[in-house]
């Protein structure tokens, strides 16, 4: 979860006070409307658009001020997720002059601020703010935590530029992941992607017997990093990984930086929660260091 999580929140957060509070107004006629994907509340609805909706699903609150600019954007990135999200998890947005109560009981310190409820209860707290690539991955990471199994939805740029590469338009395709990441730097999905085009067009241009070149001549590095992308192309990442390792073992200076870059860039191809990617990059960094 996030690294900015309060240590409070890990005791859970006592929210019965200002639940009854909102059960008192409710009684009295402050209970709004309710929505699927997106709600407005206060202090005197949060007992039923959040409070008792996130017993049966997960509610991201999202507080903000006209006097904080980071806090709308914030708002409005969550609102295009929640829609996107089709009703697997409901935003209720927060204006913190409306909801003193809540924002007080969460001890909330600064804007943006965004909470994750469920079961009644807080879930996680991001504050500060956020990327809507930052978003994205906090709220897979809440809706997982959760319990719910949330289609993600698919970046109408990446998937042009995922159809590019499949039809073999290599030059289109990294023009456009090229310039999804200057809007996106720390997207790892475009990074992916665009690593995956270089290498495609790496091995185009090999001959069939690339990795066979290589076995007889285990210290050429061109070699090497020929095979290497013939082989994580053909399933064989671990293979392709212990030949750059080993070059590396056995080279320093420019050679050594040449062969740790690519390693690095097919890490990147096959994604960085791949097993075989992490057994790699500890036997790297024990011959680096």
């Amino acid at each position: 979860m996030s690294d900015q999580v309060p240590s409070r929140f890990s005791g859970g957060v006592d929210l019965s006070t200002l639940a009854a509070a909102a059960q008192q107004q409710a009684q009295q006629g402050g209970l709004g409307g309710g929505g699927v994907l997106a709600i407005d509340v206060t202090d005197a609805t949060v007992q039923s658009e959040v409070l008792e909706r996130s017993l049966d699903a997960l509610v991201v609150v999202a507080f903000w001020a006209d006097q904080v600019p980071e806090s709308l954007q914030v708002r409005d990135i969550l609102q295009r997720l929640a829609a996107e999200a089709g009703g697997a998890w409901v935003l209720a947005k927060a204006d913190v002059l409306q909801n003193q109560q809540l924002a007080a009981a969460l001890q909330l310190q600064s804007l943006p601020a965004v909470v994750a409820l469920a079961q009644g209860r807080p879930l996680d707290l991001l504050q500060g703010p956020q990327s809507e690539q930052g978003l994205r991955q906090w709220i897979g990471r809440v809706t997982q935590a959760a319990g719910l199994d949330v289609p993600q939805p698919v970046d109408p740029e990446l998937a042009s530029a995922e159809n590019l590469m499949v039809e073999g338009d290599l030059d289109a395709a990294e023009a456009a992941y090229d310039k999804y990441l200057k809007n996106h730097p720390a997207s790892g999905e475009a990074e992916a992607g665009l690593a995956q085009v270089r290498m495609l067009r790496r091995v185009g241009a090999l001959p069939d017997n690339a990795v066979a070149i290589a076995d007889a001549d285990p210290d050429n590095i061109d070699a090497a990093l020929a095979a290497a992308d013939l082989q994580l192309l053909s399933g064989q990442a671990e293979a392709a990984y212990e030949r750059l390792i080993g070059l590396v073992a056995k080279n320093f200076g420019d050679d050594r930086e040449r062969l740790r870059k690519r390693l690095v860039e097919l890490f990147t191809v096959a994604g960085t929660d791949d097993p075989t990617v992490a057994k790699a990059r500890r036997k790297l960094s024990a011959v680096l260091f």
